[in-house]
């Protein structure tokens, strides 16, 4: 295994079973591209999982949390103090997230990878501090080279973690005051494109706020220019430690063959961030729903991402993804328990 494992292949689709999936498709008991993106979706998860009739039984759900050093800029709304707190929610049961999990009855870990209460301590997260929160990307890198092969790892060990435990479907969520802002600054770095294109509000900032952190996030582009051309330079100088876990989970996924649902802006930045490191994982990537973040949008055009819901949401913690998850089991449903016009005894149309 080399240092930087995100390089190695990753699995492809079944062909032979995307066409033989596409052709049930025909047969079932509807006109033909009726159920629309349900049928292409469905179709789509039989070439992933390389079966005829997919299915989404077992659903994984990690969420890293990591605080920002950027924070120190008066970006964010919330105190850091937050992230450790949203911990607490998370495993006690309270969080949407958390909610959502049980609903779907999917498994949901938490996975805390540098909040800056290092003394946190919290039954049911798995504490993998790399540090107290990045640096402050204002000022400097946001991480070391070694922080950086951490975090990526860290996201790979939760793929694996969710692949022994049989896991169809991967989603990965997010928690860390100020990581929009840090979501910003990378997709501006993997996108060239001006931070007033792609700063949003996040957890709440006004109209001013959102000036400010534009502000911030391009004097930051200019003190790491030229060193953020290379996608994982750009991640060390101003990325976040659950940012890069992320990545890490989506690459990992695409190599061992389990489909990845996305959530929302910064999880998308994530998932852009992981196609530049390795193109080979963008088939694996299925994209859940376009958020109310202003940058989302643009992300979701570059990745030629559809998503299957729009519901304005901008909470992130993978909330967006768990919540498009009875569609794509519905999906999946649909096209393994329809008769065809053959077994139902219907007319077809013409040919």
């Amino acid at each position: 295994m080399t240092q930087s494992w995100w390089l190695n292949a990753c699995r492809v689709a079944d062909e032979q079973v995307r066409v033989e999936a596409f052709a049930r498709q025909q047969q079932l008991t509807k006109p033909a591209g009726s159920l629309g993106r349900l049928e292409q979706v469905a179709v789509e998860l039989a070439a992933l999982q390389g079966q005829l009739k997919p299915g989404l039984d077992q659903v994984w759900i990690s969420i890293f949390a990591g605080d920002h050093g950027v924070v120190a800029e008066g970006i964010s709304a919330y105190p850091q103090e937050v992230t450790g707190q949203m911990l607490l929610n998370f495993v006690s049961g309270g969080a949407a997230i958390s909610v959502l999990a049980r609903q779907l009855d999917a498994r949901l870990e938490v996975v805390d990878l540098g909040t800056v209460n290092l003394a946190l301590d919290l039954p049911g997260v798995r504490h993998e501090r790399i540090a107290a929160g990045t640096a402050n990307f204002a000022r400097t890198a946001a991480m070391t080279e070694a922080q950086g092969h951490r975090a990526l790892q860290a996201g790979r060990d939760s793929a694996l973690r969710a692949l022994a435990a049989g896991a169809r479907l991967f989603i990965g969520g997010e928690m860390g005051i100020g990581n929009t802002t840090a979501a910003s600054a990378l997709a501006c770095a993997l996108l060239d494109c001006p931070a007033s294109e792609l700063s949003g509000p996040g957890t709440g900032l006004d109209a001013v706020g959102v000036r400010h952190k534009a502000e911030v996030i391009e004097a930051a582009l200019l003190l790491h220019a030229g060193a953020t051309l290379d996608p994982f330079q750009a991640m060390l100088r101003v990325g976040g430690l659950e940012i890069a876990a992320l990545a890490g989970a989506y690459l990992a996924c695409a190599q061992e063959g389990v489909a990845v649902l996305v959530d929302g802006f910064i999880c998308t930045v994530a998932a852009l961030l992981a196609v530049r490191l390795n193109p080979g994982c963008r088939p694996w990537l299925l994209f859940a729903h376009r958020g109310a973040e202003p940058g989302h949008r643009r992300l979701l055009a570059e990745l030629h991402g559809e998503p299957l819901l729009e519901l304005g949401l901008r909470l992130g913690e993978g909330s967006g993804a768990a919540l498009a998850v009875p569609l794509l089991r519905l999906a999946c449903a649909l096209h393994g328990q329809m008769a065809t016009f053959a077994e139902a005894a219907v007319a077809d149309r013409p040919a």
